[in-house]
């Protein structure tokens, strides 16, 4: 039986760059790869591995697939796929993989400027592998030039504006990002407004038959095989509504037609949706419609 191999752990870019046959970086807490320039020695092929900073891979134009834990992403049309610190990450043995820019960079970089305080607000680092982001032609134009500004500016000698520069750069990179997804979430509106009705499907028989508590937006996402976060964004974007609020109004639409239909208590009805506590139900409810469940009720009398 074959044994299972642990995953190598990069703390640091330049550990990560040497174990890869890569020049050092010019800069100690960021590092680009630009694939057409520099040759790609296959190594640690199929092996996984976490890296301790960010990563964005820019795909213009090939045939190929990565591997990001047990999942595949078909780079095929060329686009951009994002990942925070931690997150486990398979080497692929394919020669096209590798072209176009993979930027690294480390927590530190950004931690005393306003991007480490925002860089939770770019969901796409923590979206699933097959969440990637597509590029039109004339987006891949956009995105090329800011990894050719990157480049520009870490073969400069560094300064005491090189890192203001630097993390600029960088920041203006995620926020065409963001905008670019944005534009994905409309464009796709079909395929997303279909997640959304599976979502309230799943939301209807959940209700239906309640045993598990509170249906939670893991559980929703997991039930839709994409990421909590994508699902969020990608809800946000189309309703205005982040996918707690969804649910929450879901929870709502039945609560309203168990209210009005049977003459279960408020107590009952609360259980039967998965509140642990009545109290809970009341405050959630009122809190949507200003009224309570039982003022509510009492309108249809």
């Amino acid at each position: 039986m074959k044994a299972i191999q642990s995953p190598i752990i990069f703390k640091n870019i330049s550990e990560l760059m040497r174990a890869f046959d890569m020049p050092d970086p010019l800069h100690p807490l960021v590092a680009l790869v630009n694939h057409d320039k520099q040759h790609h020695i296959p190594k640690y092929a199929g092996r996984s591995f976490l890296v301790d900073f960010y990563k964005v891979s820019f795909k213009k134009e090939f045939r190929g697939q990565v591997k990001y834990g047990q999942s595949y992403y078909d780079f095929e049309a060329g686009g951009l796929a994002f990942l925070a610190p931690n997150q486990l990450v398979t080497k692929s043995g394919d020669e096209s993989c590798y072209e176009g820019y993979t930027l690294y960079f480390h927590a530190d970089l950004i931690r005393n400027y306003q991007l480490g305080k925002n860089i939770h607000q770019y969901g796409f680092f923590t979206y699933a592998v097959n969440e990637a982001l597509f590029l039109s032609d004339k987006e891949k134009k956009v995105i090329n030039s800011l990894f050719e500004n990157i480049e520009a500016e870490l073969n400069n000698n560094i300064d005491a504006f090189s890192q203001d520069v630097l993390v600029s750069q960088i920041e203006l990179l995620l926020n065409y990002s963001n905008r670019f997804y944005n534009r994905q979430f409309l464009t796709r509106k079909a395929v997303n407004h279909d997640l959304i009705s599976q979502m309230d499907v799943y939301l209807t028989n959940r209700f239906a038959n309640q045993s598990d508590g509170l249906p939670t937006v893991l559980e929703v996402a997991t039930h839709l095989q994409i990421s909590p976060r994508y699902l969020t964004d990608m809800l946000k974007s189309l309703t205005g509504q982040n996918a707690q609020q969804h649910i929450h109004d879901r929870l709502i639409d039945k609560a309203k037609e168990i209210l009005s239909t049977t003459r279960l208590t408020i107590a009952e009805i609360a259980y039967q949706l998965g509140f642990e506590h009545p109290q809970s139900f009341n405050k959630l409810f009122k809190r949507h419609t200003s009224l309570s469940p039982t003022i509510f009720r009492k309108s249809f009398n």
